[in-house]
């Protein structure tokens, strides 16, 4: 069990959205890990801790979004994306959370969420979200170099294979952060 302090602590959990969650997941499905990630939010907002719900969204001509040559470019439909695309899934969000809209994969560049936790005093970021070796990973290598202690929820995360998400804990999570399941979380 580990034991947080909820003064110093934030849930921030990554692109709990319609548009993403829609996708097929590995290891943990999109419902599994929706209903997860509620629950252990609903834990942090009882014990009086912050929680972040990020997105990650663009403008509709999309020149807000990074545009590097690379191999495998991000994928736009045709049309561009559904209207609720970056609409958060039902119940994620509640009415004192702090919302983030992000354009990359991190949450921390170009937003304002280091700001938000460090005038909360909160030094401890609990992350879960989609994906594991995607947009989780980049926000918790910016959390991990910007100095915050980092815990990453194993089953609050889930990505597009099950060997993506075991690579990321396996090699890299160790490195930045401490893993656990969320049943191992309580507050001080």
């Amino acid at each position: 069990m580990l034991t947080l302090d909820p003064k110093t602590t934030a849930l921030v959990l990554i692109d709990l959205q319609k548009g993403v969650v829609a996708r097929e997941l590995a290891p943990y499905t999109a419902t599994q890990l929706v209903n997860t990630a509620k629950e252990l939010a609903d834990r942090f907002r009882r014990a009086g801790a912050v929680v972040v719900p990020v997105n990650v969204a663009f403008s509709k001509d999309f020149k807000d979004a990074l545009r590097q040559p690379v191999d495998q470019p991000m994928a736009i439909p045709p049309g561009g994306f559904p209207a609720d695309f970056s609409e958060l899934a039902e119940g994620i969000a509640k009415p004192d959370d702090i919302l983030i809209t992000k354009r990359q994969w991190g949450a921390f560049h170009g937003t304002e969420l280091d700001l938000q936790l460090r005038r909360r005093g909160v030094n401890t970021i609990v992350l879960g979200g989609i994906a594991t070796n995607m947009g989780v990973e980049s926000t918790a290598r910016q959390a991990w170099e910007l100095g915050y202690n980092l815990i990453i929820v194993e089953d609050a995360t889930s990505t597009f294979s099950a060997e993506m998400h075991d690579f990321a804990f396996s090699k890299i999570f160790p490195r930045i952060s401490r893993i656990v399941k969320s049943a191992d979380l309580a507050f001080s």
